[in-house]
């Protein structure tokens, strides 16, 4: 009798113990998930920043990231001026464009850059709309943008150009990508590609991580304006052949990043 007490109670005391160790292991997911959602959202509260100190978004430029945790989804500010995003402006968007939830804040109406963006290409992880004004030339000209330098080594296989014209119902005059057609559209002309120009409007840029489409953005940018320089100088241009530079795919610009925040950090201390 006493022996099967004695069994009974190291019965209770394993249940117990299971009990404890399935307790843990379900809570450490959801312990990560939110650990990965609130890193993810930390960092694209800094992109926006960034983007912004470095005058590469205007008042109306906007950023996104994928949901790490369901692809289906991406994070994006509230309407408002990148310069100003903070974590709790941050809203949560299915690929439909539709914010999850019962989230009623006004949205971006460029979002469907994004979502249609992020249905066609599983690679892209994170993506810029900027209104660049040295990117404007070349998507109102025969001028196509080429990389100078291995920091855009990225668009070495071409820069297309989205002509909103050929899309938009005949006699609408709208410039901005507000709707799921017109975003498929952006998103065909896209192609494979890291980088886009829309016509009178700026580009979007892609990219696998928040920090390379920062860094695709922020160069992007700036040789734009080095190839201006370089064409006025009336001398045959050398431009990076496809193959040159360092692999897009390595490039993730952590460096720039980590200085970047640093900059933005400092900054906004002193304010």
């Amino acid at each position: 009798m006493r022996q099967i007490c004695l069994v009974r109670r190291l019965i209770v005391r394993l249940r117990v113990a299971l009990a404890s160790v399935l307790l843990l292991s379900l809570a450490f997911p959801v312990a990560s998930l939110a650990a990965d959602k609130n890193s993810i959202i930390e960092d694209l509260v800094v992109a926006n920043h960034i983007l912004a100190y470095k005058d590469v978004v205007d008042g109306y430029g906007n950023v996104s990231v994928r949901n790490p945790k369901n692809p289906n989804q991406y994070f994006m500010a509230r309407s408002m001026a990148p310069a100003l995003v903070s974590k709790s402006d941050i809203m949560t968007f299915d690929l439909d464009n539709n914010p999850v939830g019962k989230d009623t804040r006004e949205a971006y109406v460029e979002r469907f850059i994004h979502g249609e963006i992020y249905r066609a290409r599983p690679d892209v992880n994170a993506i810029v709309d900027c209104h660049s004004s040295a990117l404007i030339p070349f998507g109102v000209t025969n001028i196509p943008l080429r990389p100078l330098s291995d920091m855009t080594a990225f668009i070495a296989s071409g820069v297309p150009v989205f002509e909103i014209r050929d899309f938009r119902p005949a006699g609408e005059k709208n410039m901005l990508v507000n709707n799921r057609e017109l975003g498929q559209a952006l998103a065909r002309v896209l192609g494979k590609g890291a980088a886009a120009l829309m016509r009178g409007h700026g580009a979007v840029i892609v990219g696998t991580s928040l920090s390379q489409v920062a860094g695709r953005s922020f160069y992007l940018d700036i040789n734009a304006k080095l190839e201006m320089e370089t064409i006025a100088l009336g001398q045959p241009v050398s431009y990076l052949e496809p193959g040159e530079g360092m692999p897009s795919s390595a490039n993730l610009y952590r460096n720039d990043w980590e200085a970047w925040k640093n900059e933005v950090e400092e900054d906004e201390e002193d304010d």
